[in-house]
C-alpha cells in the first residue's frame, strides 16, 4: 500500500502517460462501440438492450483510474477520462461529442474515490471507492439524461449491479493488475 500523496505538480513523463493512456484507451473505446451495437441488439431481442450499456461501461472507464493510479497526480482520472473519450470522438465513435462529456462525468466519478482517501492511498481500497463512487455518479447520469429513470424500479437494480460488476472488474481488478505489472517493470521509479 502505498500512502504517499498525491500533488499537482505533473511532470513530463506524468503528462506522457497520461496522453499514452488515452489515446490507447480512446482506441479501446472506439473498438468497443461495435461490440456495445452488437451486445445491445442481442440483448434487444429478449427485452434487455439497456444492459449492454452497464455491462460495456467499465471498459469505457479504464482510462481514468489507470491515470490516476500511474501517475498519482490529482485530477489525472479526470484527464485521462476526458481525453480518452476525446481520442474516441476524433476516430469516429458513434457517440460523438458526447463521448467526451461521458468521459469528463466519469473521469469525476473515478477521481471522488481517490479523492475520499485524500490522495493518500494507490491500492486497492482506493480502487474500491473509486469502483463505489463512479457506479454511483455515472448511474445517476442514465437515471437524469440516459432515460434509466422510466424504467422499472426492478430493472433498475439489475442495471446498477451489472454496471457496478463492469465497473468493478475493469477499473478495479484490472487496473490494479496492470499497476502491479507497471511497478514491477520499473518504468514509474517511484520514491
Amino acid at each position: 500500500m502505498n500512502t504517499k500523496k498525491a500533488n499537482w505538480n505533473y511532470s513530463l513523463r506524468d503528462v506522457v502517460f497520461i496522453v499514452l493512456i488515452a489515446i490507447f484507451c480512446g482506441v479501446i473505446f472506439f473498438a468497443t462501440n461495435l461490440s456495445y451495437s452488437f451486445l445491445t441488439a442481442g440483448l434487444a431481442a429478449v427485452g434487455l438492450g439497456p444492459l449492454a450499456n452497464d455491462l460495456l461501461l467499465g471498459l469505457w472507464m479504464i482510462a481514468g483510474p489507470l491515470g490516476i493510479m500511474l501517475t498519482r497526480k490529482i485530477g489525472s482520472s479526470i484527464i485521462a477520462e476526458t481525453l480518452g473519450g476525446l481520442v474516441e470522438m476524433l476516430l469516429g465513435g458513434q457517440f460523438g461529442a458526447g463521448a467526451i462529456l461521458s468521459g469528463l462525468i466519469q473521469g469525476i466519478g473515478n477521481e471522488l474515490g481517490f479523492t475520499f482517501t485524500g490522495y493518500r492511498h494507490y491500492d486497492k481500497l482506493a480502487l474500491f471507492l473509486s469502483t463505489v463512487t463512479s457506479t454511483i455518479i455515472t448511474f445517476g447520469w442514465s437515471l437524469a439524461q440516459e432515460g434509466y429513470a422510466a424504467y422499472r424500479p426492478s430493472f433498475l437494480i439489475v442495471l446498477f449491479i451489472a454496471r457496478f460488476i463492469s465497473i468493478g472488474f475493469f477499473c478495479g481488478v484490472l487496473v490494479a493488475w496492470i499497476n502491479r505489472l507497471v511497478e514491477r517493470s520499473g518504468i514509474m521509479r517511484r520514491k
